[in-house]
């Protein structure tokens, strides 16, 4: 099972994700994309990713606006995992942001 971050490690973590923030136990970022298709696009996407890492985000989906939370549920808490699906998960959002930028 993988070990759960200390609080000086998620500190280090959040200062290379800008746009996460720890919430009750997880990585959290709130993103809002120009159109619902866009929005599923990444949900897609980040879905496809999950699958192939074997670790799942919780995805709220609003219209246009998507909230990640990503936590190692087994471990109760944030590890490693949680991090490098979120560095994926940004990495999705700026590919199809700037695909629809042109």
């Amino acid at each position: 099972m993988p070990e759960l971050l200390s609080d000086e490690d998620v500190g280090k973590a959040l200062g290379a994700l800008p746009d996460w923030t720890k919430d009750e136990g997880a990585l959290a970022r709130t993103v809002e994309l120009d159109s619902f298709p866009q929005a599923i696009q990444v949900v897609n996407r980040v879905a496809e990713i999950a699958e192939s890492d074997n670790h799942h985000p919780d995805i709220d989906i609003r219209w246009r606006t998507l909230t990640f939370r990503c936590s190692t549920h087994s471990a109760g808490g944030i590890t490693a995992n949680d991090v490098s699906l979120a560095e994926e998960i940004d990495g999705v959002v700026d590919a199809i942001r700037e695909a629809a930028a042109g």
